[in-house]
């Protein structure tokens, strides 16, 4: 079973993705990260770094905060 943080987290990043009509290659590109690696994250593979959750959070425009509640 995964970790619900980590299913809440994938949701959240892949909901705030979609919404701004970006695909996983877009906010990996804006995020300074790997396309795959963001395609874990929204699976729930990854246990993500606090460093990668800010570009993340940064590529989004939202607080770090409202990617983990």
């Amino acid at each position: 079973m995964k970790n619900k943080i980590l299913r809440q987290f994938g949701n959240k990043v892949k909901q705030l993705r979609e919404k701004k009509g970006w695909s996983q290659e877009e906010l990996a590109r804006r995020a300074g990260l790997h396309r795959t690696y963001i395609g874990s994250i929204e699976r729930s593979e990854r246990n993500i770094s606090l460093i990668n959750i800010e570009k993340i959070a940064k590529a989004l425009e939202v607080k770090i905060e409202f990617l983990i509640k």
